[in-house]
């Protein structure tokens, strides 16, 4: 009988074992199994669990609230006019041709261009009816269309902030791949190569020359949109360093070296920006049309069909016509010493013909190959006294130096601008570029 008790309490102890065990990984409590009372957990709503989302407020766009209006962005597509991008948003013939009437004394609609960005802020409705049209015809302007019943255009412009920068780099192949793979761009390459045409060949550079640059920089919105003043520079070719240093004498920023002479002449070096010599000044050349040796005098720039020709120096159009030999030319009388004349163009600029005045600088036509030639060049020709020379050997009058009466603030200038280029390490950052991965030669396989 003993034997027997024992074994029903060892059987009623393992059964309440398996008991609590089981509570325990059902989450209930032995004190409940065992008749105890207990606190019931509060149900859990889904409020409780998710945490409603703040409403965001609609964006102000081009300062235009929009708490009623939906936005669509798209861009100009080749072809297409005011009137067609508004009929899609309930916006008739009249009220665009009333727009267009409203809009001429403030920007002319006929010059939405294509590839430029627009907006639409339209009603939420099943018409969508279009309250405001926004044109950008660049980074930094543009023109508010309001389309309610007011029809008001306005002109706005964002705020362009000017940021000084520095770059530095080696000459590896060009100077145009070292640069802009230095952080620069094609106009930066450009005001650089013509600030040292006079003193030093473009084409003759050495790999290990380097150059460092202060520039300005245009930002819109924390983006960079274009390039300003070219501040100051220094070339170190072939161990030999040529500063230009920008100073303004009240009339502009010119560039002079350390002892305050002009880098610049009274003329451009070249009638393109930073391009490729294909054929030189030659008494005896084979011509590649005439199949035959005469002499080439004048200097053959390669350049893509299209690219602007400009006149090297103020002056008065002599000639802009066509002969079958020379295409489309252009020729200028600078002064009673200097003439050039500019061949094979595929057309002139606007305005150039005979006794147009031009600019240094300004753009005279376009590059072609009208006339004898084989493909798109320009063929650039300079008179000295009625005879012709080589264009790139000419020597010509230097722009004037600094005044004396301008001397004392030149240096302080100078010496600041030196202390800053002299700052620059060169290794650091071709270091720096190599470990990026940008120091390489895209002509490189």
């Amino acid at each position: 009988m003993l034997k027997r008790t024992k074994g029903l309490a060892i059987l009623f102890a393992l059964s309440l074992l398996i008991c609590i065990t089981a509570a325990q990984i059902l989450n209930f409590s032995p004190a409940y199994l065992m008749g105890s009372k207990t606190v019931e957990a509060a149900p859990v709503t889904r409020s409780a669990v998710k945490t409603e989302k703040k409403k965001q407020p609609a964006p102000v766009v081009y300062g235009i609230a929009t708490d009623s209006l939906e936005i669509v962005e798209d861009e100009v597509e080749r072809g297409q006019v005011l009137s067609g991008i508004l009929a899609k948003y309930n916006i008739d013939p009249t009220t665009v041709h009333n727009l267009a009437q409203k809009a001429k004394e403030v920007f002319s609609v006929r010059k939405i261009a294509a590839g430029r960005n627009y907006t639409i802020l339209h009603k939420r409705d099943s018409a969508q009816t279009a309250q405001y049209f926004i044109y950008e015809p660049n980074q930094v302007e543009y023109v508010i269309f309001d389309l309610r019943d007011s029809l008001e255009v306005t002109l706005n412009k964002r705020k362009v902030e000017v940021v000084e920068r520095t770059i530095a780099g080696e000459i590896n192949s060009s100077l145009y791949v070292s640069m802009v793979e230095a952080g620069g761009s094609p106009q930066l390459v450009n005001s650089f190569a013509d600030i040292f045409a006079w003193r030093l060949d473009l084409n003759r550079l050495q790999p290990g020359d380097n150059f460092k640059l202060i520039y300005e920089e245009k930002v819109v919105d924390g983006q960079t949109i274009g390039f300003g003043e070219l501040k100051s520079a220094v070339f170190e070719h072939e161990g030999e360093e040529i500063y230009a240093i920008g100073f303004d004498e009240g009339n502009g920023l010119n560039y002079y070296d350390q002892k305050g002479q002009s880098l610049k002449r009274a003329f451009l070096k070249e009638p393109l920006e930073y391009s490729r010599i294909s054929s030189r000044f030659s008494k005896r050349r084979f011509h590649p049309v005439q199949k035959r040796y005469k002499a080439h005098l004048g200097t053959d720039f390669a350049a893509p069909r299209g690219t602007p020709i400009r006149t090297v120096g103020d002056g008065v159009v002599v000639a802009a016509h066509y002969t079958s030999g020379n295409g489309y030319f252009v020729k200028v009388r600078h002064n009673s010493t200097y003439t050039t004349q500019y061949l094979h163009m595929s057309k002139f600029a606007k305005g150039i013909r005979k006794g147009a005045r031009v600019k240094m600088g300004q753009t005279i036509g376009y590059v072609g190959s009208t006339g004898l030639a084989t493909g798109p060049h320009l063929c650039y020709r300079f008179w000295k006294n009625g005879r012709q020379v080589d264009a790139l050997r000419v020597k010509l009058p230097a722009a004037n130096p600094v005044s004396k009466n301008h001397m004392t603030a030149f240096d302080e200038v100078k010496e600041q601008t030196m202390h800053r280029m002299q700052a620059i390490d060169i290794k650091s950052i071709k270091q720096e570029l190599l470990a990026s991965g940008k120091d390489k030669d895209p002509t490189d396989a």
